[in-house]
């Protein structure tokens, strides 16, 4: 099961990447303070699906630097965003500043973000790639979702698709299956002193504790809250090199697989609604 510390443990490797990733040219903090219509790449792929958010309330779970979040304000809502990380959120309110864009932050991890809200409900709930990894339970955080939901409001996840995370990057030769497809209690321990972006920063806090969730299981989680499944789209590119060696980055910035790209789901986009 997860540790009691698990929220420790990865609190600190954030923490300490946080600045790192603010500074690699693969958040392109830069451009998106010197041109205010700027998106990240994560919001512009999505942004056809996103439609015109204008008049909107937005919460960003799980929002690191927040670049989506800016991101999505410019796209025409009112955001706040929700990390569990101070230093993220230090590099997230930075960069409002700097574009002149007003953004709440407020600093709490996904179950208690309901309480750290203190009640407040949001037309639009979203959460970007790379994030449902840190929870130990899609339930839980379908239960969060739908708290956090107005009435008529919208869900819309980007996420890692769970056929990705469940692949050993480091294998060579053909892809092989190295960690769970399902959610487990059991977490998936790591000790990796990279990340994901060019940084030539050398970190000292390696440790994180992750799960993977099905596709099915956070569908049927959402399902059970009584939310409204309205679009399910797989997508065969992903935002990083995830598997590298085996993938080209194309003029969008997304990763496609050099063989076979039919072959392997790498993300998908899943949007639903709460009752009005």
């Amino acid at each position: 099961m997860a540790t009691p510390d698990y929220l420790a443990v990865n609190r600190a490797n954030w923490d300490e990447r946080a600045p790192a990733h603010a500074s690699s040219p693969d958040y392109r903090v830069e451009e998106l303070v010197a041109d205010p219509t700027a998106l990240s790449q994560v919001v512009e792929f999505d942004r056809p699906r996103l439609g015109d958010l204008s008049g909107l309330t937005g919460l960003h779970l799980q929002c690191h630097i927040g670049t989506d979040t800016l991101s999505l304000a410019r796209l025409g809502a009112t955001m706040t965003g929700l990390d569990l990380s101070p230093a993220s959120l230090d590099q997230a309110r930075a960069l409002a500043e700097r574009a002149g864009v007003p953004i709440d932050y407020v600093e709490a991890d996904v179950y208690s973000a309901p309480r750290a809200l203190a009640g407040r409900r949001f037309d639009l709930v979203f959460t970007g790639i790379g994030a449902l990894c840190w929870l130990p339970d899609i339930d839980r955080w379908a239960a969060v979702v739908d708290d956090l939901l107005a009435p008529g409001g919208r869900l819309f996840l980007r996420e890692g698709h769970p056929m990705l995370w469940a692949f050993d990057e480091t294998s060579q030769g053909v892809l092989a299956l190295g960690y769970p497809y399902f959610e487990t209690a059991e977490p998936i321990h790591d000790d990796d002193g990279g990340t994901y972006v060019a940084t030539d920063t050398e970190f000292e806090t390696t440790e994180t504790q992750s799960w993977n969730h099905g596709l099915g299981e956070v569908v049927t989680a959402l399902l059970d809250r009584g939310l409204v499944i309205t679009e399910l789209v797989e997508h065969r590119s992903v935002p990083w090199d995830a598997l590298p060696g085996r993938m080209t980055r194309g003029d969008d910035g997304e990763f496609r697989l050099d063989e076979h790209p039919e072959r392997l789901p790498l993300t998908y986009t899943l949007q639903a609604r709460k009752a009005s």
